[in-house]
């Protein structure tokens, strides 16, 4: 049985929101930090978890290399453009071997290690799903046990693994951290929260 949970990075999607011509990357932009909006996420999440499996689209050499100097393994999605499912199964088809998966976003780099290493307690402890939880509010990142992969392996589309947090309990976390509710739509939200 393998005793790490591996942390997978979504950094796949095609960011419409924040740039609807798609010339600009909202995941290479900087926050106020001079850092880019993944390369910070990533670091968040290796600050908690030995492995970081990225998942980055065909054609995204920027990203692919500053991930993997950030410390990630990363992987090319060739079907990303159909949806987060399918780089969350890509991601989970690289590494089936595995405890559990820490699903997180790339585009949330305000998410603290410290809610990455509670989530990885949880389901450490037995939790089947665990996820964050501030002022009575659901985030991200979230985490799934071993005994999700089958059902995760069958998810198509762009829900993600939203439809098993609805299917399954889902161990909730108290965290102190509002990183967990904050992506990155716009080119306003780059700011850096006081």
């Amino acid at each position: 049985m393998p005793d790490t949970l591996v942390g997978i990075l979504l950094a796949a999607g095609r960011g419409t929101r924040f740039d609807a011509t798609g010339q600009r990357n909202k995941l290479l932009q900087p926050l106020e930090n001079g850092e880019e909006v993944a390369v910070v996420a990533a670091r968040n999440l290796l600050a908690a978890l030995p492995t970081v499996l990225a998942v980055v689209p065909p054609r995204s050499d920027r990203l692919a290399a500053n991930l993997a100097e950030a410390g990630c393994e990363v992987t090319v999605c060739e079907h990303a453009v159909d949806g987060m499912a399918a780089s969350l199964v890509h991601a989970l088809s690289c590494k089936p071997v595995a405890r559990g998966w820490v699903i997180a976003l790339a585009d949330m780099p305000f998410v603290r290690p410290s809610t990455v290493t509670a989530l990885a307690a949880a389901v450490e402890e037995g939790a089947g799903i665990a996820a964050p939880v501030i002022g009575g509010r659901r985030g991200n990142p979230v985490a799934f046990g071993r005994m999700h992969i089958d059902e995760l392996m069958q998810l198509r589309g762009d829900e993600g693994a939203r439809r098993l947090l609805k299917v399954h309990p889902v161990t909730q976390v108290p965290v102190d951290d509002p990183g967990i509710l904050r992506d990155i739509d716009t080119p306003a939200d780059l700011r850096i929260p006081d």
